[in-house]
Parts: C-alpha cells; sequence; structure tokens
C-alpha cells in the first residue's frame, strides 16, 4: 500500500534548474522523513537532502546553498529543488520515506529518476 513515483528529471545546461517531486500514496503508514539520494555511474548512493518531521532539514555539504527540499503535506509530496547545476550533479536520483505504523518501521524508495547537467 505504498508507492512513491518521481518526477522531474530530465536534460539541463549547467548553472540551469530541475525540480524533482515524489508523491507517496500511503494510506496506512505515517511518514516520518522524506530524502532525496543520489547515485552516479560506479559510485556509492548518497545523501542530497532529508526532511524529518519536527526538525531541521539537512543537506549535503555538496549541494547547500543550491538545492533545496520541501514537503507539501496537503499533496504529500517531497520536492527537491535544484538550481545552479553542475555537471558533477549528474545521476539517478531517488526518492526515500521512512514510515511508521505503529511500532512497526520501514523504508521505501522510489524507482528513480535521471538528472543529465552538461553543456
Amino acid at each position: 500500500q505504498v508507492d512513491l513515483v518521481e518526477s522531474g528529471g530530465g536534460l539541463v545546461q549547467p548553472g540551469g534548474s530541475l525540480r524533482l517531486s515524489c508523491v507517496a500514496s500511503v494510506r496506512v503508514f505515517s511518514i516520518n522523513t522524506m530524502a532525496w539520494y543520489r547515485q552516479a555511474p560506479g559510485k556509492e548512493r548518497e545523501l542530497v537532502a532529508a526532511a524529518p518531521n519536527g526538525a531541521l532539514t539537512h543537506y549535503a555539504d555538496s549541494v547547500k546553498g543550491r538545492f533545496t527540499i520541501h514537503r507539501d503535506s496537503a499533496k504529500n509530496t517531497v520536492y527537491l529543488q535544484m538550481n545552479s547545476l553542475k555537471p558533477e550533479d549528474t545521476a539517478v536520483y531517488f526518492c526515500y520515506a521512512d514510515l511508521r505504523l505503529g511500532s512497526i518501521l520501514a523504508d521505501y524508495w522510489g524507482q528513480g529518476t535521471q538528472v543529465t547537467v552538461g553543456s
């Protein structure tokens, strides 16, 4: 009963902007943290930005000042606004949700959306 659907990826020139979105279809679980990860070819998956409930957002040092994570509770959606994009930002971006049902915890991942930054 849980689905995370990402959209907004694509090809953009250096210095451009993209806005990723992730819609969470959750009827039973409650969402604690939503986050964005990314993985480039041959690299480990890394945390980009996290938005926990009732806590400060967290950003990787490499994206601070350029990326912004925002959760819209009315739409059950998390966004990643990416500005001043660099070629090093090229990766598959994954939406992540930390879910809870009473004392039961579970992690879910989206399918990933490709972001390519190049001239």
